[in-house]
């Protein structure tokens, strides 16, 4: 199934209600067995999606009556990374590994299935005008880059998966946050990628904790209540920031106008 967003005006989130808030940029329910489940946001064009081979395989929905195309990725490339345990992702008959929280790119114009009891694949897609190689990112082999303090409560790793540097994208970036145990801020004080839609998947939450996840324009924001394996839609007007009940990370994807990684304004604490 493939729910289609809308795009949003920052008015609209200053006037919604909390069940319209959760409807426009909430995505939920995206992992369940045996299916692959998505939602395309008209911001960017952006495309989240789970697929959760259970005891079969799954193919990549085409999804035409959405894309105009007769394969998903005849004009996009598509990140993945495994929430779940060990699985298999076959590109164009060659078979990838993904353990957790590994990370594969496929280029465009490749056929993709999905394949491990107990694998979790989380999928974001962009509109691509060239084709790069499908690689394999094991998140072993990357190199996170430590980031705030324990005294701020947001100590945290960032794992830098696709963003312009060893692996080439056209649009797509994606990556990881993992926040440090008695932290509980993802980012702050928030920024704008005002070039660039952003999606966060929160992850590995126990079943008990949430997110409170900040978004809106500085000085009139808004927030979502989010649990484990829900996935917010960060407009390019929309900062993003957030603090967890308990340990959490989260996979961040994004596309837009470019693919410069710094490309943000910093929202000081006091425009809020």
């Amino acid at each position: 199934m493939l729910q289609v967003r809308y795009s949003t005006s920052p008015s609209t989130a200053e006037t919604a209600t909390t069940t319209q808030l959760r409807e426009a940029y909430l995505v939920e329910d995206l992992f369940r067995d045996g299916e692959v489940n998505g939602v395309y946001t008209h911001d960017d064009r952006l495309l989240v999606a789970g697929a959760v081979p259970a005891a079969g395989e799954l193919a990549l929905p085409s999804w035409p009556k959405v894309l105009g195309v007769e394969t998903h990725l005849a004009r996009r490339e598509l990140g993945v990374v495994n929430v779940g345990g060990p699985g298999e992702v076959v590109v164009d008959g060659e078979p990838y590994r993904l353990e957790h929280l590994d990370g594969l790119f496929v280029g465009r114009g490749s056929d993709v299935t999905f394949s491990g009891t107990g694998a979790a694949f989380y999928l974001v897609s962009a509109p691509a005008h060239a084709t790069f190689p499908t690689t394999l990112i094991p998140r072993a082999s990357v190199t996170p880059v430590d980031l705030g303090s324990p005294e701020a409560a947001n100590e945290r790793r960032l794992y830098r998966y696709v963003w312009g540097q060893e692996v080439q994208s056209a649009a797509l970036q994606i990556g990881m946050t993992v926040i440090a145990p008695g932290s509980v801020w993802n980012t702050f004080p928030p920024h704008l990628h005002d070039r660039r839609t952003e999606v966060y998947l929160y992850l590995d939450l126990a079943a008990d904790d949430r997110v409170l996840h900040v978004m809106g324009r500085p000085g009139a924001t808004r927030h979502l209540v989010v649990a484990d394996r829900q996935a917010v839609i960060s407009p390019p007007w929309s900062v993003h920031s957030g603090a967890g009940t308990g340990s959490y990370a989260f996979v961040w994807a994004m596309a837009g106008e470019n693919t410069t990684y710094t490309d943000l304004a910093p929202v000081a604490v006091e425009e809020l």
